[in-house]
């Protein structure tokens, strides 16, 4: 089942009719993405006892546009379509550009946001001046330079396995053509405002501060993107995280160590929903 929600934002219910009666987990998906890089946890959670909200952001691919030039503004919509659905327990999960709109949720939902799992999360998330400039100017160099430094060393790019788990299936060259796909249908301009958003956010250690309800963070330790002790000050300001490093993992942890992934979250939603007899 898919959801259109308030805001023409669009949600992914993992296949599942979406209950607002059930603990609920959110996913937010990083800068040039959507929903579908959550395919595996999404469905899975879907089937196992939760209701699901996978969201495409503003202005990219289902969800209305257009696209947003700050994490905050991003966190507000997400949180409007979020009240609108009417859910009461609420876990949010975001990777990358999606960690840092969780940071922000957190404030905004409140008592009710009962956990926050931060994937391939980063604060400061700088981005280079060289890079930027290219999201503008040159974006297909842009998303070829992405998708080499979101892989782990071990992927070898564009070139061999392992790059190419299965027959027919390629980590590197899926992740640029769903990168493609979002600026064809939704305009270059969106890698862009997407990146300047991550590297502009300035509220992230405040916002851990204030943070009420645990954090997981999922890191993977070859991230060249956001690598691991780049995370540190958001573990440090957080008052209950738990850290799992994915051995060889780089930035696109959902694709690269998919069951890795679900299992940490399995394990969070359990410990999080748990106080309230919920799966």
């Amino acid at each position: 089942m898919n959801l259109p929600t308030s805001q023409g934002l669009y949600a992914y219910t993992g296949g599942r009719s979406f209950d607002p009666a059930r603990p609920t987990v959110v996913f937010i998906h990083g800068a040039e993405h959507d929903h579908s890089v959550w395919s595996l946890q999404s469905r899975y959670l879907a089937h196992h006892g939760y209701s699901v909200l996978a969201f495409d952001l503003p202005g990219h691919m289902r969800s209305a546009g257009p696209a947003l030039a700050s994490v905050e503004a991003m966190a507000d919509r997400l949180h409007d379509s979020i009240e609108a659905s009417g859910v009461q327990r609420v876990l949010v999960v975001g990777h990358s550009m999606g960690s840092l709109i969780t940071l922000e949720l957190a404030g905004r939902i409140g008592e009710r946001m009962l956990g926050a799992a931060l994937v391939s999360a980063a604060f400061p998330m700088s981005v280079s001046d060289a890079l930027l400039v290219a999201t503008r100017d040159d974006a297909s160099a842009a998303m070829d330079m992405i998708n080499v430094w979101s892989h782990s060393a071990s992927i070898e790019a564009f070139q061999r396995k392992p790059s190419n788990p299965g027959p027919g299936f390629s980590n590197v060259w899926q992740n640029l053509r769903l990168m493609q796909r979002i600026a064809g249908r939704d305009g270059p301009e969106v890698l862009a405002l997407d990146f300047a958003a991550c590297s502009a956010y300035a509220g992230g250690l405040e916002a851990a501060r204030s943070m009420a309800c645990p954090a997981l963070f999922v890191l993977g330790e070859l991230d060249l993107m956001t690598p691991v002790r780049s995370a540190r000050s958001l573990i440090d300001a957080c008052a209950d995280a738990t850290v799992v490093v994915l051995e060889g993992g780089g930035h696109s942890l959902m694709s690269e160590r998919p069951d890795e992934v679900l299992a940490a979250l399995k394990e969070f939603a359990a410990r999080v929903f748990a106080p309230n007899g919920d799966a």
